[in-house]
């Protein structure tokens, strides 16, 4: 399936949109025979999204109709920050080894700051998923597919929930799940 480019046009202002996924929607427009589409929650033509999160994590998801910025937020210089709660607890040296980098199929990820950290007061409730385990706040510069997922299944702590809640100076403060507000793309202007 080809993805739409976005457009830039002289016509259109750049416009930059945050928006809070739920769970169980996909990061694109038109659903699968699976999931659900971003087209469901909500009608923003001529926009796309600037990077992805699987239909399971929830959060903070950018939508862009100029293609410079979407190329500057899937980059490696956007840092990315998630609340994820893991199987078990892990181990410092477990937490160390997720810091420094894992090694997955496709290659070492980079070094990431990973901190324990209590249930986020800010964060909803899903009943399905919010079972004992630990929290942790993850930062990372990079963004591979699934790639905490995969980083916490191959140190033994899977992922039970994954939500993002920082793209760069962009948060989740005050978007609950499946609502959207208009921000100025000069936020992430080089």
């Amino acid at each position: 399936m080809t993805r739409p480019r976005p457009r830039s046009r002289s016509t259109d202002p750049a416009r930059l949109v945050a928006f809070n996924k739920p769970a169980g929607v996909l990061s694109q427009w038109t659903d699968d025979p699976h999931w659900p589409g971003l087209a469901r929650c909500l009608s923003l033509p001529g926009l796309v999204p600037a990077g992805r999160l699987d239909a399971d994590s929830e959060g903070l998801l950018l939508l862009t109709n100029d293609g410079a910025l979407q190329a500057r937020l899937t980059g490696g210089a956007t840092s990315k920050s998630y609340a994820v709660l893991v199987q078990g607890t892990p181990a410092e040296a477990v937490l160390d080894q997720l810091r420094q980098g894992v090694l997955l199929a496709d290659g070492r990820t980079r070094p990431a700051a990973i901190a324990p950290i209590d249930r986020p007061s800010w964060l909803w409730p899903r009943a399905e998923v919010d079972t004992p385990g630990t929290w942790l706040d993850i930062t990372l510069n990079q963004g591979r597919n699934r790639q905490i997922r995969r980083m916490g299944a191959a140190v033994g702590h899977p992922v039970l929930r994954l939500v993002r809640y920082r793209i760069g100076p962009v948060t989740l403060d005050g978007l609950v799940p499946g609502r959207w507000r208009d921000l100025p793309p000069s936020l992430f202007v080089p």
